[in-house]
């Protein structure tokens, strides 16, 4: 596991349909709101929190699952593609520590963007 001093960060390469297998992850009153490809795996943000699968080893079959609550963000940035770098970034800052998410040109970072405040403003 990474240690949480370290910035973590994923890359979500476009926005897909949420899968059938993340109801058993939910809690009471929880719902997924939209999915982002990334590597390996798909990430799930819901209305409480950000859920990152991580693949690993050559089959895949071991899977890690980062749980990022919203009520653990205590400040977040977000910086849209430009010329030269197409990618768009948000940065979490949240007790645990500090990640990062790079978003492809096909994500929309306004979307995110106001997903994310919806739940921590």
């Amino acid at each position: 596991m990474a240690s949480v001093q370290t910035l973590m960060s994923w890359t979500f390469y476009e926005e897909v349909s949420v899968p059938n297998d993340i109801e058993q992850l939910l809690i009471e009153g929880e719902k997924a709101e939209v999915a982002y490809k990334t590597v390996r795996d798909v990430a799930v943000v819901t209305n409480k929190r950000f859920i990152i699968a991580d693949r690993q080893g050559i089959t895949g079959k071991k899977v890690e699952i980062y749980t990022i609550p919203f009520n653990s963000i205590v400040m977040y940035s977000s910086e849209n593609g430009g010329m030269l770098d197409m990618n768009a970034e948000i940065e979490l800052w949240t007790k645990a520590g500090q990640f990062k998410l790079n978003l492809n040109k096909n994500v929309d970072i306004r979307k995110l963007d106001r997903l994310i405040a919806q739940h921590i403003l």
